[in-house]
């Protein structure tokens, strides 16, 4: 009997840990993200322009080319793909972390404040 129990309990385990995510593939299980950002100085220029994104007034794309003070604005903000260490913390923290399509709330780093559209991850 205590075989049988033992053996249930293993089956049990096993269907437990392949279901959850310690058993399955981790959705932050990359090391790259794609990402584009809009840099500006206040925090205020980059929630306006959150909300004029949001609402569909103006593309992310062609904000950052219109907007942002980086040098990838010229690239509808694009930043290409980047691992981890790469950026400073406050930025790759929401890059790695934020789903993809999504457009992060604004971001303060030592540059100024970030909106972050993160484009894929692999």
């Amino acid at each position: 009997m205590k075989k049988i129990l033992l053996v249930f309990v293993l089956i049990l385990s096993v269907i437990f840990i392949g279901n959850t995510k310690i058993g399955a593939k981790m959705e932050n299980d990359f090391t790259q993200v794609r990402a584009a950002h809009i840099l500006v100085s206040t925090e205020q220029e980059a929630k306006d322009l959150k909300a004029k994104i949001t609402s569909g007034e103006i593309k992310f794309e062609d904000a950052a080319a219109q907007y942002s003070q980086c040098p990838s604005g010229s690239r509808g903000g694009d930043l290409g793909y980047f691992g981890k260490g790469m950026m400073v913390k406050e930025f790759e923290i929401p890059a790695f972390n934020e789903p993809v399509g999504t457009v992060t709330d604004p971001i303060k780093t030592q540059f100024g404040w970030h909106l972050i559209y993160v484009i894929d991850k692999k």
